[in-house]
């Protein structure tokens, strides 16, 4: 009897500490390899000191210098069960070199929802992206604000200042909580820090990154707010003439709570956002792995798309993360172009990020291996 006892302690003892360890490894960010055109890390907490110490602050990356260019905000990991959002994140502040303007990068843009997972999805907690000489581990984590830091969901999520009522469980969605608020949740002052960001940087232009499943009704798209649609109806124009399909879409002017939404409405910047196409995401998909989160391909949706149940192509091939990072990255070429074209005395100029082709050809590990950033 007190052999299994002893037996018994030593498994619980066990399971404590390998549970522990795991808890521990989710609340550290993983090494990120700034290219050397960084001119400094702020902490988002510089625009509202409520976020120091709270899992709310993050990194936010400065390359080049207030020289008369264009200052452009990406936004990274707003959903961080997204992973292309932040990988491409990554590719650009380790690759990127500017040569006019500013550009400002958030890659984890609500930390707190890399540090957990979405409950009920089998999501992997770890994938693999191939280097030259080895492998690097990237963290999955959740659509939703950890709710060790924010906790009860109302019934009902009375969005501000709109007063529209949404889902209880998008009180933890960064973006159902722009423009946020002084006085708002945990979810919401991370909304308030990311616009007051926007205001006193005076960002020119914002580009969100996302990923939506394939059966979503807006996706492989580019979302602007009205001030921005005329530099996003030139960058999809664009990428369509390189045989890249994009749709256009107009900000819902009735939907609230979204960044290009509410970022266009309280600041002057060009709000605009990107969504890709990922399986790992949707409601048809099979088996949830790793493996699924960076090839993309899954049987079920090559099912469902030869009974036209996807919003967009979908065969054998699957979409691999490389595709997805690739259209964001095409995208943010665009984006840029056509803002500078439309605004030469503020154009933004840069260089050492790949293009979609480069991408498909070399793989993401080329342009994510930490060797080439000593």
């Amino acid at each position: 009897m007190k052999l299994r006892a002893a037996i018994f302690a030593v498994g619980v003892l066990s399971l404590a500490i390998y549970t522990g360890l795991g808890f521990r490894a989710s609340q550290v960010d993983e090494p990120l390899y700034p290219s050397p055109s960084l001119s400094k890390i702020v902490r988002l907490s510089e625009y509202d000191s409520r976020l120091r110490g709270t899992r709310a602050d993050t990194d936010v990356y400065e390359f080049g210098e207030p020289d008369g260019g264009a200052t452009i905000l990406v936004l990274g990991g707003t959903h961080c069960d997204e992973p292309a959002s932040y990988i491409a994140a990554y590719l650009l502040l380790e690759n990127i070199e500017m040569e006019r303007g500013r550009m400002l990068i958030v890659p984890r843009t609500n930390r707190s929802a890399m540090s957990h997972k979405t409950i009920g999805e089998a999501h992997p907690p770890t994938f693999d992206i191939p280097l030259p000489n080895g492998v690097r581990p990237f963290r999955m984590g959740s659509r939703y604000t950890n709710p060790l830091d924010q906790w009860p969901d109302p019934e009902v999520f009375v969005h501000s200042p709109s007063g529209q009522e949404l889902s209880g469980a998008d009180s933890r969605n960064l973006n159902r909580s722009y423009p946020g608020a002084a006085n708002g949740n945990f979810t919401g002052q991370i909304a308030f820090a990311i616009t007051e960001l926007v205001k006193q940087e005076h960002v020119d232009l914002v580009i969100d990154l996302h990923e939506a499943s394939p059966e979503y009704p807006v996706i492989n798209a580019i979302v602007a707010h009205e001030r921005a649609m005329d530099c996003a109806s030139m960058a999809v124009l664009d990428l369509q003439l390189e045989g890249l399909e994009f749709a256009l879409e107009p900000s819902p002017a009735n939907f609230r709570g979204l960044s290009h939404r509410e970022l266009g409405d309280h600041t002057l910047t060009h709000a605009t956002l990107m969504e890709s196409a990922n399986v790992s995401q949707g409601r048809l998909r099979g088996k949830t792995n790793a493996d699924l989160v960076v090839s993309g391909l899954d049987s079920m949706y090559v099912r469902a798309a030869k009974i036209n149940m996807t919003r967009v192509p979908y065969d054998e091939k699957g979409i691999p993360l490389k595709v997805r990072v690739g259209r964001h990255i095409a995208g943010f070429h665009k984006l840029i172009s056509a803002f500078s074209q439309l605004n030469p005395d503020r154009a933004a100029a840069f260089t050492g990020i790949p293009t979609y082709d480069e991408l498909q050809q070399h793989d993401l590990g080329i342009y994510l291996d930490p060797h080439d950033h000593p």
